[in-house]
């Protein structure tokens, strides 16, 4: 009986370390996938050159407009016309 205390001390313990180191990550904002979203707005640029669709271009270019709002490095807007 005594030694399932220290072990039920320990997980909860870990437990508050988890919730909290997560809790900050979410919490300041520091969490940014600015990255992913770069190589994502990349892969449309370049389907856009193959493909030509004025539908497209103009979807691609409002993510990119929000993504150089809220990131860096700034992607060039395209041109639809």
């Amino acid at each position: 009986m005594t030694l399932q205390k220290p072990i039920i001390i320990k997980s909860i313990i870990i437990a508050i370390i988890g919730i909290s180191v997560i809790s900050l990550i979410f919490g300041s904002g520091e969490l940014n996938f600015c990255g992913i979203r770069q190589i994502s707005l990349l892969e449309d640029i370049k389907n856009f050159e193959l493909n030509q669709d004025p539908g497209f271009c103009e979807k691609t270019v409002a993510k990119i407009l929000e993504f150089n709002e809220q990131c860096e490095p700034y992607i060039e807007i395209l041109d639809c016309g």
